[in-house]
């Protein structure tokens, strides 16, 4: 029988509820993204069925957003090294593993960064980007978790139609 989902396993109950919430949202990404990726060919991280951007971008986009969502929740500006990553979300070149490899380390250091604002006000004034705009820290944490799981969709579906082909 299969596992329920994360949030569903009684887990992480030592976080407050949003943070909790957000944790289990980085788990079910990981997992949903770990088993559809498992069976691919390195290949297959770069394919673009009807043009759709290839799973190689979205395991890159998943953990270098997050780097940087997290950061700017903690009231820092993106580093020059953030900025470089960013303009190579879609480089090709990687292997599934090293790509796989990134993606895990990247939900590591999420999930170590995610856990470090228990006790934190979550209403706090955040500014996001070069103009600052308005954000808060528990804005922040939640956008981790609907961003990585929108992402998190599109890589599996991704995943789907290219063993398809």
């Amino acid at each position: 029988m299969a596992q329920p989902e994360p949030w569903l396993r009684g887990t992480h109950t030592e976080l407050p509820a949003v943070l909790r919430a957000v944790v289990h949202a980085l788990d079910l990404a990981r997992e949903d993204v770990e088993a559809a990726c498992a069976p691919l060919s390195d290949e297959a991280f770069f394919a673009r069925p009807a043009q759709v951007a290839p799973l190689a971008f979205h395991l890159r986009h998943m953990v270098r957003s997050l780097d940087r969502l997290l950061t700017y929740a903690a009231g820092g500006q993106l580093s020059s090294a953030q900025l470089d990553a960013l303009k190579t979300e879609l480089d090709p070149g990687a292997t599934g593993a090293d790509l796989l490899a990134e993606f895990r380390a990247g939900m590591d250091d999420a999930m170590r960064r995610v856990r470090a604002f228990a006790g934190a006000d979550l209403e706090q004034p955040r500014g996001v980007g070069r103009k600052a705009l308005p954000a808060t820290v528990g804005g922040l944490l939640v956008h981790c978790a609907d961003h990585t799981q929108r992402h998190a969709g599109q890589a599996v579906t991704t995943a789907k139609i290219v063993q398809q082909l």
